[in-house]
């Protein structure tokens, strides 16, 4: 079992998902950390990108539409930390994906837990 980390960062409750676990790999696999966010009242989801599955970067599965989809709709945002690179390239669609993403405020990649932190600061 992965333990999980709850921090609070600029006023924002963060669970912070371990590397070790159950891949983020479709709607049943959110609705668990979903549920873990909401046990601990988390507003943010921090998901190592080890800790989610490839079929997520191959926007044509729907998993990535069907996790986002979750979290949208009970009003937590999800963020990915890590190297996506290897995917981003493979994918121009994924590249659009991920930079509208971070346009916005609901779903986040980012490469780094200083990176996380920065963009709380900036909301």
């Amino acid at each position: 079992m992965a333990a999980n980390d709850l921090m609070t960062l600029h006023g924002a409750s963060v669970l912070v998902c371990d590397k070790d676990g159950r891949k983020l790999s479709g709607g049943e696999t959110a609705l668990d950390l979903i549920g873990d966010a909401m046990g601990c009242h988390a507003e943010v989801v921090a998901v190592p990108v080890e800790r989610v599955a490839d079929e997520f970067f191959a926007l044509r599965s729907g998993v990535a539409g069907d996790v986002v989809q979750k979290f949208v709709n009970y009003r937590l945002r999800l963020v990915i930390i890590g190297d996506i690179a290897s995917h981003v390239a493979d994918s121009e669609a994924l590249r659009d994906f991920v930079r509208e993403a971070n346009r916005g405020n609901q779903v986040w990649f980012v490469a780094d837990h200083a990176e996380l932190d920065e963009r709380l600061a900036r909301r």
